[in-house]
């Protein structure tokens, strides 16, 4: 009895253990691995183990911004079961890595929750972060921005207003020119990724450098940004780099 009463607050509980394959994916990338549960001083039934996939975005609210965290999947890996006094079990697992996953390129803001059900008692939990790589398709869009002198200066998760995907926030990559054709003719481009199994919809903002008065008057009133919507599919990686180009030079002047 005094075993069953330390169990559920916590002591001598059931213990889980996630030991993912590998560290570093793709986002649309099948994640696999296992878990090692092992039972505690009394037997307990455990009435599911699932793995969540969790990310944070900058909110804004009164003029001050916070993180705030969401689980962006949840994944049910096993049914109910009982774990007797220091048994050990290994379940193995795989999932999908969600293609709108956020990349993790200046930040660790991507991390896998594990956590095992179980009645009247704490329920332990393992937490895994993960590196979030781009996808062949979107690490062609950034390696063609950067060879057209785009220096790669913030990366966000932030807060939307409206759906993308059923997500409550998009991440911005947002860019300088540092070198070539661009560089004092725009103070910036940002680009939000939309992608898909086979395509990337891409949300760019083209923000002009302002020229003279009538340029410093646009600037003032937004007018110097430019928004273009435009679709990139694995066909065209090969020539990402003129559309980009050609779309940016459109909307310069």
């Amino acid at each position: 009895m005094f075993n069953k009463m330390l169990s559920s607050i916590g002591i001598g509980n059931t213990k889980i253990d996630a030991q993912l394959d590998k560290q570093s994916y793709m986002a649309g990338e099948t994640v696999t691995g296992k878990i090692l549960v092992t039972g505690g001083k009394v037997e307990q039934e455990v009435d599911q183990i699932y793995l969540s996939v969790n990310t944070k975005y900058v909110k804004e609210s009164d003029d001050k911004r916070f993180n705030v965290n969401v689980i962006m999947d949840k994944i049910k890996i096993a049914e109910s079961f009982t774990i007797q006094p220091g048994e050990s079990k290994e379940i193995p697992f795989s999932f999908i890595l969600s293609p709108q996953t956020p990349l993790t390129i200046r930040d660790k803001n991507v991390w896998i929750d594990t956590g095992l059900d179980i009645k009247k008692a704490v329920d332990p939990g393992d937490i895994d972060y993960i590196q979030v790589n781009p996808s062949q398709l979107v690490n062609a869009v950034l390696k063609a921005v950067d060879s057209l002198g785009f220096k790669l200066i913030e990366v966000e998760s932030k807060e939307v207003h409206r759906s993308f995907e059923k997500l409550p926030f998009v991440q911005e990559f947002e860019f300088k020119p540092r070198s070539g054709q661009y560089k004092g003719l725009l103070d910036e481009i940002e680009l939000i990724f939309l992608p898909s199994e086979d395509q990337v919809e891409i949300l760019m903002q083209i923000d002009r450098k302002a020229r003279g008065l009538s340029g410093l008057f646009a600037e003032a009133m937004d007018q110097d940004e430019s928004y273009v919507r435009f679709t990139v599919t694995n066909s065209d990686s090969s020539t990402v780099q003129e559309t980009i180009q050609e779309i940016v030079n459109q909307n310069i002047h």
